[in-house]
């Protein structure tokens, strides 16, 4: 029987479980307001290992993670339909007194 501490995938380092922030129009009113920001994520990271990456990458204390498994979309080139891979965002929430500066 596998060990609730198990993972998927090989061992990941902090800069390979964040991959990009995800500069949108809504994910700037979320860190305006809420102080939430939304990253790319790795499709293998869990949520404690993208708390723990975050707050070793920025210097930032993490309240909470939310994440979503996003489906890739389909694309027509020409004649053919191919997809996009799926991906995986990460909503990470912040302590009301710390800041990522992104620009």
């Amino acid at each position: 029987m596998a060990s609730p501490q198990t993972t998927r995938g090989p061992k990941l380092e902090p800069h390979q479980i964040i991959m990009r922030p995800l500069v949108t129009e809504k994910g700037t009113h979320q860190f305006t307001n809420r102080n939430a920001y939304p990253f790319e994520v790795n499709p293998w990271a869990t949520k404690d290992m993208i708390k723990a990456a975050v707050q070793e990458l920025f210097s930032v204390r993490v309240l909470k993670v939310r994440t979503q498994n996003r489906l890739g979309k389909n694309k027509r080139y020409r004649m053919r339909i191919g997809k996009l891979p799926n991906w995986k965002k990460a909503i990470v929430t912040l302590h009301p007194e710390d800041r990522i500066e992104f620009f």
